[in-house]
Formats: structure tokens, sequence, C-alpha cells
């Protein structure tokens, strides 16, 4: 997903959208999404007046990075629906109701990208297809490539974190309740954030 080009952070030289660091080209390959050290979160407003804030901790995906060309990069995910955590019980069943997302029927949210686009420097976008409640629509998300290690254990890792908006309309999630006070209950706008840990598949 075309998660390279790291610049040394003390050059002041403006940096060139699609340039690549030749010497990273060794982090090319394909990589698994670590669900252990990765988090899916989401950002809602409630009531009008605060935020509410949840994530999911059911998924599974992968990377494939290319580091001659970032936008021959791709990025595939799955997510269990059920796996939803807002830290209310009582509203993570209504999520789950069919009034949201209906997760009996659409037991999984998927992301496949269709395009990736070096912006320079550390930044990058992602474009593909997210499909929830089985309606499919494309969404954009704007990353940051946090660098690359290699863990104690061996494993070659690279981080990213990532934010996208969404109005939720649009993949069908309409329900909502009035204020007395004026405005709704959920806002249609919600905020993704992505905190992304993959590690190297051998071979």
């Amino acid at each position: 997903m075309g998660l390279f080009g790291s610049k040394d952070k003390t050059d002041t030289t403006t940096a060139t959208p699609g340039a690549v660091n030749p010497d990273l080209a060794a982090l090319t390959g394909d990589y698994t999404i670590d669900p252990s050290h990765t988090t899916l979160g989401f950002v809602a407003r409630h009531a009008m007046v605060t935020n509410v804030k949840g994530g999911f901790q059911d998924f599974s995906g992968s990377l494939h990075l290319d580091g001659a060309d970032p936008s021959q990069s791709t990025a595939s995910f799955d997510v269990k629906m059920d796996s939803i955590d807002t830290g209310s019980a009582d509203r993570d069943g209504h999520l789950k109701s069919a009034d949201f997302f209906k997760t009996d029927e659409f037991p999984t949210m998927t992301f496949r990208s269709t395009k990736a686009e070096a912006l320079g420097g550390d930044d990058y976008r992602i474009t593909g297809d997210l499909t929830i409640l089985g309606t499919t629509r494309q969404l954009s998300i704007d990353l940051e490539f946090n660098g690359a290690a290699k863990d104690p254990f061996g494993n070659e890792r690279v981080g990213f974190e990532g934010k996208a908006e969404i109005l939720r309309s649009e993949w069908g999630l309409t329900w909502n309740a009035a204020l007395e006070t004026g405005g709704v209950l959920v806002s249609d706008k919600i905020k993704l954030n992505f905190d992304i840990s993959a590690i190297k598949n051998a071979g």
C-alpha cells in the first residue's frame, strides 16, 4: 500500500510526490496484520455535545508493499462486526441490532484497495472498496508511514497510522433519534482511525 519513502527528519528539501527511497526496497513483500498490536477505531458525535469512541476486536488483514513502485501496493481487511466495542454492553448490543449493523445478516465488513498513491515524504493515500451491510462504496484513507523494525522475536514489522471520514448514511446506516433541543442523537459523520502493525511473511 505504498508505505515507503520515509525521509530523513533533518532533510529540509521539499519532498517530491511519488519519490521513493531506494534504500527501503528491502521492505517490498507481503505482510500480515498483527491484531494484537493494531487498532481499528471510530469516533461518532453523540447528542451533539460529546464524542463516543469505539473499535473492533476481531479482524484480519494483509498488505502487499512495493518499494520500487508504491502505486502497486495493496491492502485487504476483514472485520467481524460482532466484535464491536464501545465500552458499553447496551450500546454495543444496539449497534449489532437491526437498527445499525444487522450482524446476524451481515457478519463481516470488508475493505479491498483499488489504488495507492505516494504523496511525498511519509504521506500516502490508499483508496478502495468498503463494504458494510452489503453496500460497497469508495473510501480513501490518508496514511503516515511510522517506520520499519525487527522485533525481539525476529519479525520484520512495518507500522503506519491513518485516518478517514465517512457518512454512515451512504452505507445504509440511517437510524437516528431527534433531540428535544434540536439535532439528532448520532452524527452522520464518522471519523475512522487506524494504528497498524504488520509482520512480513516468511519467504
